[in-house]
């Protein structure tokens, strides 16, 4: 071989290194190319698994929340349930108490002193078991403020002074409280 055919076939193979190496590289590029494009789908699915998480935790959190509040509103239901419930047996029992009362009274005129003492105890009986299932009178006295929000006038009369003008002047029949609860605001005589 000639140094010109040697030169040639050095050209030649330098010439295939380069399209050898090129090919090379455009291997290099598109497996570079198809990491990226896996690990873009990586990445989006990642994200996408991430948002899916962050939205399932926050179902779950407002559902934990509305569970809470039905506990809650359940119980205030259910507490309200026994109180309304004692509130309708203590209503239709004060009548019966208002009697003993009246009873007493009467007793009290009368020269039966034994009798008066066991109407008595079994008033006093009756009026703890009440008190008890948390019954309480409402306590007022001739001369105090007069309060619409707590007492119901059933009358006015003039006062007999200038300072009971407002107030109360007789208690005609007794209130009562269950709890917090007035269940029979007590009637009363107001001074105009």
């Amino acid at each position: 071989m000639s140094e010109k055919d040697k030169t040639e076939n050095i050209e030649d193979i330098l010439d295939g290194d380069d399209t050898q190496t090129q090919e090379i590289e455009d291997r290099q590029t598109a497996g570079d190319t198809r990491q990226s494009e896996d690990e873009q789908e990586e990445i989006s699915t990642e994200d996408q698994l991430r948002e899916e998480l962050t939205k399932e935790k926050e179902k779950f959190l407002r559902l934990f929340a509305e569970f809470e509040n039905y506990k809650k509103r359940t119980s205030k239901e259910r507490m309200e349930l026994f109180r309304t419930a004692g509130q309708e047996v203590m209503v239709a029992l004060l009548p019966v108490l208002d009697d003993f009362d009246r009873a007493m009274k009467e007793l009290s005129k009368s020269d039966h002193t034994e009798l008066f003492k066991g109407v008595e105890l079994i008033r006093n009986k009756f009026k703890e078991t009440l008190k008890s299932k948390g019954l309480e009178e409402i306590k007022i006295n001739a001369g105090d403020a007069f309060d619409a929000e707590v007492h119901d006038a059933i009358t006015q009369i003039p006062a007999p002074s200038k300072k009971m003008k407002g107030k109360i002047i007789d208690v005609v029949e007794k209130g009562f409280s269950l709890g917090d609860k007035i269940i029979r605001h007590p009637k009363v005589v107001v001074g105009n």
